[in-house]
């Protein structure tokens, strides 16, 4: 037998950051799942790329990586694993400004991430979680954009695993050493 589970878009507390479910086709071989269609994005009113850049991390369970908010629209998802998502709108002049998402990222549940709002995820489950990263530029070192310390308590995200923060196999020193929102400019 057959299943079908259609494409379907998902608002949430952040302006733009939306949850998205992949059209899914299940019998008894497996799933197929459409990761991306042109059609579907524009008959939902969302941006359809281009997508210039596509990246797969392999990330070991516990590790937090983020919170990035590139100039870069990106559609983000897990091709295996599972991935605890967080997302903070880090936007000078939004009106959701210090909005915070969490997601619980399986295969088959995307987010489609506007420029400026923070990306990261804890890897959660044994082994490596594949993460996957679109992007509608690509990625140059020093691109415009906002960082956030993953653990600024203000942001009160409830990571579901431990993390050393002493440990920069768990967590970079490059995103420990992030600032936390409120000390970043409010005003674009």
């Amino acid at each position: 037998m057959t299943s079908v589970e259609p494409f379907a878009v998902q608002p949430t507390e952040i302006a733009g950051l939306l949850i998205l479910t992949m059209k899914q086709i299940t019998d008894q071989r497996g799933t197929i799942r459409e990761a991306f269609r042109t059609s579907a994005f524009a008959e939902a009113g969302l941006p359809t790329g281009p997508w210039a850049q596509v990246n797969i991390t392999e990330t070991k369970q516990g590790v937090i990586r983020g919170l990035h908010g590139e100039d870069t629209i990106k559609l983000v998802a897990v091709a295996a694993g599972e991935a605890y998502g967080a997302y903070v709108d880090a936007r000078p002049d939004s009106p959701t400004r210090g909005k915070v998402v969490t997601v619980r990222l399986l295969p088959g549940t995307q987010v489609l991430v506007p420029a400026g709002v923070c990306n990261g995820f804890q890897s959660v489950s044994p082994g490596d979680t594949q993460y996957v990263y679109c992007f509608t530029n690509e990625w140059v070192p020093g691109m415009a954009g906002v960082a956030v310390n993953p653990l600024d308590p203000a942001l009160a995200i409830q990571w579901p695993l431990p993390v050393d923060v002493s440990d920069p196999a768990q967590l970079s020193a490059k995103d420990a050493a992030q600032p936390n929102l409120a000390d970043l400019p409010k005003t674009g």
